[in-house]
């Protein structure tokens, strides 16, 4: 791109494993005027996000973070034992003091190519809505993963405090963001990034669907639409690939671990460019 810069994305960049942060350390803007969305599970422990969103902050003229489950995990090994609420948080007062925008600030407007547009960073988490045919309840599908052995690392090292459940830290998200973003300046089109997919669709390829109950919330399906998106950011499943719903672009940007980007043609670390939307893309019609 020009000097008049991009609105690029990554997620997943996982730096606890060695060859994922000589990714992060790689990784470059094209423009003095880009800015990089990252959507989430950059690191395990604080000190992992910090030195990742800390590098990347110095780089990019604007960095946009959006939590994922990883960064809300409470590991034995961190020395920040903050959990639920209060590791976000902290997490939040951190990526302030870098100068990155999260969730809990004021939504920025990306104006370079391809803008106007509302760039607004998600944190919903999900609530076992995601369930497989025949399975009624979130009690059903959580003991059905249990029985096959796919059970997310969530159950043990994600913990909702204060709130009774992670279904009920959701529900309470997802109503906050909602009345947030239906406040928006309706002219605008907005950029909507979030750790998770707002709709079920991409899930469905996923080689254990009973994962999918971690991945996301029936109450955001109609969400692209609602706040007229121009484009979703997300990551979580570790498919990197471009999908439309609705007439939406919804791009996964996603690093995921060695094992997985070793596997890939495409090299790992390559930044997902969001806006201006890549040539020969249809308009989204709002």
């Amino acid at each position: 791109m020009g000097e008049d810069g991009a609105l690029l994305a990554i997620s997943d960049l996982h730096v606890g494993h060695a060859d994922n942060r000589a990714i992060v350390e790689a990784l470059r803007p094209e423009s003095p005027r880009d800015w990089l969305l990252v959507a989430g599970d950059v690191g395990d422990t604080v000190a992992q996000v910090e030195w990742a969103l800390d590098l990347l902050s110095r780089r990019f003229a604007t960095v946009v973070w959006a939590p994922g489950n990883h960064e809300l995990w409470t590991p034995p090994a961190d020395p920040v034992q903050l959990r639920g609420v209060a590791r976000y948080r902290h997490l939040v007062d951190r990526c302030r003091g870098l100068g990155v925008l999260t969730p809990e600030d004021p939504y920025p407007v990306w104006r370079g190519p391809g803008g106007p547009a509302l760039v607004a960073p998600l944190f919903l988490l999900y609530d076992h809505s995601w369930r497989p045919d025949g399975l009624d309840t979130p009690e059903a599908a959580l003991a059905e993963a249990y029985r096959t052995g796919v059970v997310c690392t969530d159950e043990f090292l994600l913990h909702p405090d204060p709130y009774p459940s992670r279904a009920a830290w959701c529900a309470d998200r997802v109503a906050t963001t909602a009345a947030r973003l239906a406040a928006r300046d309706p002219a605008l089109p907005t950029v909507l990034v979030n750790h998770f997919p707002l709709v079920r669709d991409p899930t469905r390829i996923l080689r254990h669907p009973i994962f999918a109950q971690w991945c996301g919330t029936e109450a955001t399906a109609d969400w692209h639409r609602r706040f007229a998106a121009a484009a979703v950011v997300y990551g979580h499943l570790h498919i990197p690939r471009t999908t439309w719903h609705d007439g939406v672009r919804f791009e996964e940007v996603s690093v995921g671990y060695p094992r997985e980007w070793r596997q890939r043609s495409a090299p790992a670390g390559t930044l997902r460019r969001i806006l201006p939307a890549p040539a020969g893309t249809p308009p989204t019609a709002w």
